[in-house]
């Protein structure tokens, strides 16, 4: 099944008037910087492509360094050659990059599209706009996927957060990403900590030892991961029998390449990704990607790339538009982070005390790491 794409003009496109001046001429090329795999093939797919359909005079050039963003933006900036146009990020990142100012601030209401009905940009994405820099795209989570086929096991299957850390019942390899996000938290909550003092605990000696300690308990039987593709791949090729990444890349393992594997939801860690503009971009670019943007982040689109992962639109006005895979024809609402059967407890991550205090403990965890 293939979604078709309306085609947007923006000539008519309320901008400021530097963004406005801008459109006089559109560079005929975009580097855009995502994660790879399956998220960054349904960006490919939902609007990349009906984008270049559109003007096929463009072509559009992809980065899979988004892990990197901040160091990469830091070092260009540095530099004073900023070769990346548009870069998908996490919204702590976001933050980071626009305190930097590193990355465009926007007006929403000026940039983006409206709803169908139109309510502004602004109103529609809601809450998910936690900084002025940043474009919001997709609510996901990180959260474990597991091999549903370990005879060491004995027919019991994982359940709970602090399955993760019980090499006895559920021995095996490991897969965790190579930060400390979500790691330290999850090993806090299953060290004892609770929920809401989990990040007062953070701020501690006590507390970040107290992670490390938990961590120190399966780090033998850890593989460490940078890209998302990396868990379900280890999962399918049975390297791993529990890791984390995010919930669409499970969902593809399992749904689309059908290997025994399954979710284990407990403890998922909401999270945000979307845009940031590079600051200092030339006319030109800059141009191009303010009409990439207007018709990436439409109503449409992102009810589009919902067709292809399971990961809810940041959009409200896209939520209704969400139906079924574009190509299994399954029914992709129970496979959202935010369906209720799968939310029954889920982590609340703070974007704004991670932009804070993540130069310092990504230190603290390498160190660890390389201990």
């Amino acid at each position: 099944m293939k979604l078709k794409s309306a085609i947007v003009l923006t000539t008519g496109m309320a901008m400021s008037a530097t963004m406005a001046s801008a459109e006089a001429h559109m560079a005929d090329s975009l580097t855009l910087v995502s994660w790879g795999g399956a998220y960054q093939a349904s960006q490919v797919a939902a609007y990349a492509e009906p984008y270049m359909e559109n003007n096929p005079g463009v072509e559009i050039v992809w980065d899979e360094s988004s892990n990197e963003a901040v160091a990469r933006l830091r070092a260009m900036n540095e530099a004073g050659n900023i070769t990346w146009d548009l870069v998908d990020v996490v919204a702590s990142d976001a933050i980071r990059l626009c305190d930097e100012g590193l990355a465009m601030e926007i007006d929403h209401d000026e940039v983006l599209a409206p709803a169908p009905d139109g309510t502004p940009a602004s109103e529609d994405f809601g809450d998910l706009i936690v900084s002025d820099c940043f474009i919001p795209q997709i609510v996901y989570s990180t959260t474990f996927g597991y091999r549903t086929d370990v005879e060491e096991w004995n027919g019991r299957t994982p359940d709970d957060i602090c399955d993760v850390f019980d090499l006895e019942a559920f021995p095996g390899q490991r897969s965790l990403e190579r930060r400390p996000i979500n790691n330290m938290e999850w090993a806090l909550l299953c060290s004892g900590v609770a929920e809401e003092d989990v990040y007062d605990m953070l701020e501690t000696e006590e507390g970040i030892q107290m992670a490390f300690d938990k961590l120190e308990t399966i780090r033998d039987e850890t593989v460490w991961w940078s890209a998302g593709a990396d868990t379900p791949q280890l999962l399918a090729d049975g390297e791993v029998v529990i890791g984390s990444t995010y919930n669409g890349r499970l969902f593809s393992v399992i749904e689309e390449q059908d290997q025994p594997v399954a979710m284990l939801w407990d403890a998922q860690v909401y999270d945000l990704d979307g845009w940031i503009i590079p600051e200092g971009l030339p006319e030109d670019r800059l141009a191009r990607v303010l009409d990439f943007l207007y018709f990436a982040t439409d109503t449409q689109r992102l009810g589009d790339q919902a067709a292809y992962i399971s990961y809810g639109p940041a959009r409200a006005s896209s939520a209704p538009l969400v139906g079924d895979h574009a190509e299994l024809g399954i029914a992709m609402a129970p496979h959202m982070p935010t369906d209720p059967a799968n939310a029954e407890r889920t982590f609340l991550y703070n974007y704004e005390w991670w932009a804070d205090y993540r130069d310092d403990l990504d230190a603290r965890f390498q160190a660890w790491l390389s201990q």
